[in-house]
């Protein structure tokens, strides 16, 4: 199948247009002063009456009239619901994922939202917990059409939204990062959000063959209804192309497997060939790691950055 028919195809099957986008209607709660840069607690809107709670990290000296390159980071899922936006800002969790303060000593501003159903945005009315409420949510968004996936890129085009309309971003140069699910949330993000120049997702590009093969129980965004007769996830990569993109792999992640690997950077490859633009797709296979962040993965992560976006 064609890219455009895929995409339309895609489209369809996510849940259909995404609404007009409204007012941000942003939120300052507190700022909290770190070395090297200020996190910026904050809410903007995704939708009427559904405020997105997130970190903006600003580095020292990046202001109005000098502004710096913007990195969104989606954050891992791992089953840990208290976390979210937190663990890539440097303030909770595994220090190997606190990747949205490194970035921001780096020299970028830095965006790191709550995807739904984690962190601040859990179930309001505590009836559900952890996986149940994020069950839930799938759900009722299969019942009315649509899916998870539709509503996390919704959520991920408003976070856009909000850095192309803040002063300290240079809007002409914005990336995105993330590590399992947010890895998953790149490159589902990727085809609708051209403000979006620089990719690099970080372990976790399952395919539905390999899903069906493994028996593998994945994070819901990874699954759209009616997808799997028109193409997999790497066709949906794909339609990133021929904007930069890197992966990062490790050998021994069950949940992306080794085997699927070459089939799935070939399908994509064949994107960015057809556009001449073969040097702006990249992967990283390391042997002897699972599911992680090495040194040598964060190594090419912020030299892919800085080739496209500094």
């Amino acid at each position: 199948m064609q890219a455009v028919e895929f995409k339309k195809r895609l489209l369809n099957n996510l849940g259909g247009d995404w609404p007009k986008p409204g007012p941000l209607n942003v939120t300052f709660r507190k700022e909290i002063p770190q070395d090297g840069f200020t996190i910026h607690s904050l809410t903007y809107d995704a939708e009427p009456n559904d405020p997105i709670p997130a970190l903006l990290l600003i580095p020292d000296g990046v202001k109005a009239d000098s502004p710096a390159p913007a990195i969104a980071i989606w954050h891992q899922h791992a089953g840990q619901y208290h976390l979210g936006k937190s663990e890539p800002a440097g303030l909770d969790g595994n220090p190997m994922h606190h990747t949205g303060a490194a970035l921001a000593r780096e020299g970028y501003v830095v965006l790191c939202p709550d995807a739904l159903c984690f962190e601040e945005r859990q179930d309001p009315d505590k009836k559900r917990k952890g996986m149940t409420f994020e069950r839930f949510e799938f759900l009722r968004y299969v019942v009315n059409g649509q899916c998870l996936a539709w509503k996390n890129i919704l959520d991920m085009k408003r976070a856009i939204d909000f850095l192309v309309s803040i002063p300290e971003v240079d809007s002409e140069k914005i990336g995105c990062y993330g590590h399992s699910m947010g890895s998953t949330h790149t490159w589902l993000v990727g085809p609708w959000e051209e403000r979006i120049r620089c990719f690099v997702a970080n372990c976790c590009l399952p395919t539905y063959r390999g899903i069906h093969r493994n028996k593998m129980l994945h994070c819901f965004p990874n699954f759209i209804p009616g997808l799997f007769e028109y193409g997999d996830t790497p066709d949906i990569a794909a339609l990133i192309a021929p904007r930069p993109l890197h992966f990062n792999f490790g050998k021994l992640d069950t949940g992306t497997p080794a085997e699927d690997i070459p089939w799935s950077m070939e399908r994509i490859q064949k994107a960015y060939r057809e556009m001449n633009a073969e040097n702006n797709h990249s992967y990283y296979i390391e042997e002897e790691s699972g599911h992680i962040l090495s040194d040598k993965m964060w190594t090419k992560t912020k030299s892919f950055f800085k080739k496209h976006l500094k």
